[in-house]
């Protein structure tokens, strides 16, 4: 009899430490869901954002309605003409005698999109008013001039030069500085400053991550200024209209189980569906990303996602952002350039 009180009270005492250790487990797997909760929301998750490098403050592009100089263009090089792409430290000629030796070029190319694809309703339409796209190739300084045509070397090239680019004078950039990392509000509603929409993307992309360069509508004429952010923004009206996200919204069955399944807006073939409907013009306003500006030119503005929650797609909207306070903005650590076009 004994010895069954002892085992009784073994057992009492090992379920009490049991308890009590599954207890402290709960205790702490809830404090590490609050701290989580606390410090990644969902709806305000902490960025975490990437400063433009010398390479994409440099290659970015631009789209601009004003003339490019066109006179002077790339007629070869050294091993012509059996190369025909020129990289850094290689020299070019140049089909004019017009500049001086020591002077600094930009080389860029007027571009057009050979697939001719639109990733939106209208994009071509939208480019062609916002201005012509042009790739920034390289950057170089004249070397001789003593013959008919000028020699130029290459210091920096974003990708290889080819006979036909033009050679511009130097694009002379502006200093920026950036801010620093904040708390991001995912169903942040509009705050009435200016608004615009990624209407193309650097190499013709149709979707964008963190670190690529987009194309806006809005430019210098509208207030944009280098430096500032935008918040790029979609609705699921957007989604509705996307000729794939819009399959998802075609779904008839959600789940099998499910008495009273609901639909997607009001359509002639589900009018004599019982269930409840879902009006997606209803649902929120999300933000995807942040943007910074790069360049801008009167119509338009070059400008690099900083930030992004998901894949960014042209087409999108942006909405400038209030200027940081200056105890949150961080000096740049190389020259931002603002691109000029006379």
């Amino acid at each position: 009899m004994r010895r069954a009180s002892v085992a009784l009270a073994l057992v009492f005492f090992t379920g009490m430490a049991l308890g009590q250790e599954a207890l402290d487990v709960s205790r702490e797997n809830e404090t590490s869901i609050q701290e989580v909760a606390t410090v990644t929301p969902v709806t305000r998750p902490v960025e975490r954002v990437v400063v433009p490098t010398y390479a994409d403050l440099n290659c970015a592009g631009f789209l601009t309605q004003q003339a490019v100089p066109d006179s002077t263009i790339v007629a070869g090089g050294l091993n012509s003409p059996h190369e025909t792409k020129f990289v850094s430290g290689e020299v070019v000629y140049l089909s004019s005698q017009q500049y001086k030796e020591g002077a600094r070029l930009t080389f860029v190319r007027a571009l057009r999109d050979p697939n001719e694809y639109e990733y939106f309703t209208g994009q071509r339409k939208l480019i062609a008013a916002t201005g012509q796209p042009y790739a920034e190739l390289a950057q170089g300084h004249v070397v001789d001039t003593r013959q008919g045509m000028a020699i130029a070397q290459l210091d920096f090239a974003c990708e290889p030069v080819v006979p036909g680019d033009l050679a511009i004078p130097f694009i002379q950039h502006q200093q920026m500085t950036y801010r620093q990392p904040l708390s991001f509000d995912v169903y942040a509603p509009s705050n009435g400053k200016t608004q615009g929409r990624i209407v193309m993307a650097k190499d013709f992309d149709g979707q964008l991550a963190t670190g690529a360069e987009a194309y806006l509508t809005v430019g210098s004429n509208q207030g944009v200024k280098v430096g500032d952010y935008f918040r790029i923004v979609r609705t699921y009206q957007d989604d509705l209209n996307d000729p794939v996200d819009s399959l998802s919204f075609q779904a008839t069955v959600m789940e099998d189980t499910q008495k009273n399944s609901p639909t997607i807006g009001h359509s002639w073939y589900n009018w004599r569906h019982k269930g409840p409907s879902i009006e997606v013009k209803d649902m929120p306003r999300r933000s995807l990303g942040e943007l910074i500006v790069l360049s801008t030119t009167p119509s338009s503005a070059t400008a690099m996602v900083t930030f992004s929650l998901e894949d960014v797609h042209v087409g999108d909207e942006v909405e400038l952002e209030p200027a940081a306070p200056a105890a949150q903005a961080a000096s740049a650590e190389a020259p931002v350039q603002s691109i000029t076009v006379k």
